[in-house]
């Protein structure tokens, strides 16, 4: 019995110790049986589609097949480390959608006469992969395979990688380099793959703001069902959905599924034998080769596209000056854009020396915004910057350098190269300084702030304004720091903002109120409160002004509140009035200094009627343009006026914001001063001696535009108010990309999605001034006109297939900002008008299938709609001036 006692003790113990060491040596992912040919369905499917579907159906297709996977070889040392061959056979390719005849571009072909008998050859070839511990270490294949036959079979061993362990892992894989989540239960294994993770060789762009960018959501799951330590099925899919920020109805969905079935088992070859992975390869097939397990970038060719002359001369008469208020120019500039991307430098000088003067301008915008090496070498021979004669075309160049959604160390290269260089207009020597400010404030954001050309600009722009004593040098430097925004610079500013110089002082000022609060230094504000209260020097009141809005704007305390209240009583009588519409406006529009001036207003020192009784006609408003979920727009107007009834400034700006994010879309500001000899009137203090003038500045999509000149001087003004039409004088006018979205999707079936997202914008921003000494009136206007289209392309193109969808939306606006003013009397009459017109929205989705054979098939929807004109509402105060002044006029 003792024996038998000690016998079972000793079974059990070695039974434990079995136990524990087969859990050690538990598989850490799939395990395929010698001699076993394990065979399987593959399906692999792709659906492009609108972001919440379309009754017509996706475009897309589905290519299914046999996959028959056995074990060649396995590492005596480690049942981890696997050969594994895949062979593929019996492919069909159909369509995505069940659909009519004749929408199915597939109808009557075969495998064989859409892939082409060789790359049908190629994909039923077997090939290997090597596993280890349930990761790929290597995919081989043969180099001489169509790069699509690869990725295919790329796609199939994505579905062959897995750990059987829950845990947080970073693989590669046909996606990239991801991180990925694996939770295990039993029999089944879930893969999340955090796709956002994935770092690729294709690198896309995108535009810098947020406002105007493209979002993406992406998604991929993986669900193993396990039998036998290998894969019973395994089931996957992946999202992506691609939106405009400003209008997410325009978007796009992606959906590729993947779904491999084991469907039997049977006898299969046996193990070879071999030292090692290379060697086993070797001895299979000395042609076979490890080709990586990212996919290769596809160069796909158009056969029968329109070569970029062929394409200029369809468009040419839509990019004609009296056609950019139509959504057709913005849409003609976009696919302009698109081939010129694929051009050479001497195909884009061959369009540039075609074009007529009047298209030449818009020609200039496209090629521009283009931003590849060959667009920008081609321009850069073109213009001649020492031809004053060319001023328009080289703005307009400069211009879309500005607005470049992507801008490279190059193109400022470019820039500071000019403005070494010989220039012959005075204007574009001014416009290449500030919109130099305009790319560095760009490629700082992009995390470029240190590239060699980046640094010697800052440099240069930075001792700027302290290196000469030109008064339209200093101002230019300050432009150039005003879009730069580098925290630098603030010193320089704030210096800038006690200058002597009304001008100066007015940039440097409205240059802080652009930066983050957070930068705005307590040293910061001392300066700006000692400008706004006078207590170094007096001030001209659009200083002032300009200071006002800087404290009141970067969380301004109690006691900065409390004294600009205090002040409002012994201001000029205009900015008497303009302080107090503008703090009833922050109020009134819940604007984030509105808390410390409701406790400031507690104290009735502050607040009492002597103050906030003051008559007069400067005023400060803000209101919303649109609310909807995707997208804010507010438009603000400040209006201050001299005493003798005279503008003095008027600056009218447009905000939109979106997830988080803000987007200065508009700023036009007319000023005007010394002007009261005119009408025989008394200047205001601190503005006796300033010379007559009166000029207009624009900032459109965060970049500050140079300035231009109604007249200066009194000559000047005389000969300009006999000579007056009326007519308003251009500040803008052009095409401009606003936004400017491409990526390659890779996705996990092998197959690359495309995305191309781009909007463009017509503009024509226009401004005028009407003095009229026999009526005593004077009339300001700001016109704007824009013509938006917006559209988005995601393609699959698999060389034997192609299949794509576009969303797009287009508009044509505008938008009217007049101040009339009646100065016969005091208080002198001021009517503001902010009017929108009626315009129309359209909506357009298009799916589009093709074969090299050249067989295709387009379905196109679309809807529009009206949207009613109205003129934006202002105070009523304004609202009675109004209809006193349109009175006095019959």
């Amino acid at each position: 019995m003792l024996v038998r006692a000690v016998f079972w003790i000793c079974a059990a113990t070695c039974v434990t110790a079995s136990t524990k060491g087969d859990a050690a040596a538990a598989a850490a992912g799939p395990r395929l049986h010698n001699n076993q040919l394990y065979k399987f369905s593959y399906t692999t499917e792709l659906l492009l589609d609108k972001a919440r579907g379309s009754k017509e159906g996706s475009a897309g297709y589905r290519i299914s097949s046999d996959v028959n996977i056995n074990l060649v070889w396995r590492d005596p040392s480690n049942k981890e480390d696997q050969l594994i061959q895949l062979a593929i056979s019996n492919v069909r390719i159909e369509p995505a959608s069940q659909g009519s005849e004749k929408n199915n571009i597939l109808h009557g072909s075969t495998t064989e006469s859409i892939l082409g008998k060789s790359k049908l050859a190629a994909l039923t070839k077997p090939f290997l992969v090597h596993l280890k511990n349930g990761k790929t270490k290597a995919f081989y294949s043969y180099w001489s395979e169509p790069s699509t036959i690869r990725n295919l079979k790329r796609g199939i061993t994505s579905l062959l990688q897995f750990q059987i362990h829950t845990g947080k892992v970073v693989e590669n894989d046909v996606s990239g380099r991801c991180t990925v989540q694996y939770k295990a239960a039993e029999g089944q294994v879930t893969r999340t793959k955090f796709l956002e993770t994935c770092k690729t060789s294709e690198t896309g762009f995108t535009t810098h703001s947020t406002v105007l960018g493209v979002s993406r959501k992406s998604s991929s799951v993986t669900v193993f069902k396990l039998e036998d330590g290998f894969i019973k099925s395994a089931v996957a899919e992946e999202t992506h959905s691609l939106a405009v920020s400003a209008r997410r109805s325009t978007a796009a969905k992606i959906v590729s599924r993947q779904t491999l079935l084991l469907v039997g088992k049977e006898a299969g070859p046996m193990e070879m034998a071999g030292k090692d992975v290379a060697g086993v390869v070797k001895s299979i097939d000395d042609k076979l080769a490890a080709v990586g397990i990212v996919p290769e970038k596809l160069k796909t060719q158009c056969k029968g596209c329109p070569t970029l002359f062929e394409h200029w001369q369809v468009v040419q008469k839509q990019l004609e000056p009296a056609s950019l208020s139509k959504a057709t120019a913005p849409r003609s500039f976009l696919g302009f854009i698109q081939s010129i991307r694929k051009a050479s430098k001497d195909e884009i000088l061959k369009v540039l020396k075609s074009a007529s003067k009047t298209t030449l301008p818009q020609v200039v915008d496209a090629v521009t915004s283009s931003q590849t090496p060959a667009s920008l070498d081609a321009m850069l021979e073109f213009l001649n910057f020492t031809d004053a004669k060319g001023l328009v075309l080289q703005e307009r160049f400069l211009y879309a350098c500005g607005f470049a959604s992507h801008p490279n160390e190059k193109m400022l290269t470019a820039l500071l190269n000019i403005a070494k260089g010989k220039i012959g207009s005075t204007e574009i020597k001014e416009s290449v300084v500030i919109i130099m400010g305009a790319l560095v404030h760009k490629l700082c954001l992009k995390g470029s702030c240190d590239l060699p050309t980046v640094v010697q600009v800052k440099n240069m722009i930075l001792e700027g304004p302290e290196s000469t004593n030109v008064e339209s040098e200093v101002q230019m430097y300050l432009l150039a720091l005003k879009n730069s925004l580098l925290p630098e610079a603030i010193p320089i500013l704030t210096r800038f903002a006690e200058s002597e110089v009304g001008s100066y002082s007015t940039i440097a000022l409205t240059a802080l109120q652009r930066y983050d609060v957070h930068l705005i230094t307590p040293e910061v504000k001392q300066t700006v409160n000692r400008v706004y209260h006078q207590n170094r020097r007096i001030y001209e009141k659009n200083v002032r002004a300009a200071a006002a809005d800087v404290i009141l704007s970067s969380n301004p305390s109690y006691m900065e509140v409390k004294n600009l209240l205090l002040s409002i009583g012994d201001l000029p009588h205009e900015m008497n009035k303009y302080m107090l519409s503008k703090i009833q406006d922050i109020l009134r529009f819940q604007m984030p200094a509105s808390k410390t001036i409701r406790q400031a207003l507690k104290d009735m020192i502050s607040h009492n009627y002597d103050r906030f009784a003051k008559v007069g006609s400067s005023s400060s408003y803000s209101g919303f343009m649109t609310q909807s979920p995707d997208v804010t727009s507010t438009y603000s107007l400040d209006i201050l006026y001299s005493g003798s009834g005279i503008l003095r400034r008027s600056n009218m700006n447009i905000y939109g914001s979106s997830q988080g994010s803000m987007l200065h879309g508009l700023q036009v500001a007319i000023e005007a001063q010394g002007l009261e000899t005119l009408i025989a009137a008394t200047p205001d203090e601190g503005e006796e001696d300033l010379e007559s003038f009166a000029g207009m500045s624009a900032l459109l999509f965060d970049v500050q535009l140079r300035p231009v000149t109604f007249f200066k001087g009194y000559s000047d003004l005389m000969s300009k108010m006999f000579s007056m039409t009326g007519e308003p004088m251009n500040v803008v006018k052009g095409l401009i990309l606003l936004t400017d979205h491409s990526e390659v999707i890779q996705l996990q079936s092998g197959l690359k999605a495309s995305a191309e997202f781009q909007g463009g914008l017509a503009i024509d921003i226009s401004g005028g001034m009407e003095i009229s000494l026999w009526y005593r009136e004077s009339k300001t206007s700001v016109n704007n006109r824009a013509a938006l289209v917006v559209t988005g392309n995601v393609t699959v193109d698999m060389d034997f297939l192609r299949a794509g969808l576009e969303v797009s939306f287009e508009t044509e606006a505008s938008l009217d900002f007049i101040t009339t003013v009646q100065f016969s009397e005091y208080p002198f009459l001021v009517c503001m008008q902010m009017d929108k017109a009626t315009f129309p929205v359209s909506e357009y989705f298009t799916r589009y299938e093709s074969l090299p054979s050249g067989k295709s098939i387009k379905s196109r929807k679309g809807k529009k709609q009206l949207v009613p004109g109205s003129e934006f509402p202002l105070h009523q105060e304004n609202s009675n001036m109004c209809k006193r002044v349109f009175e006095s006029s019959w």
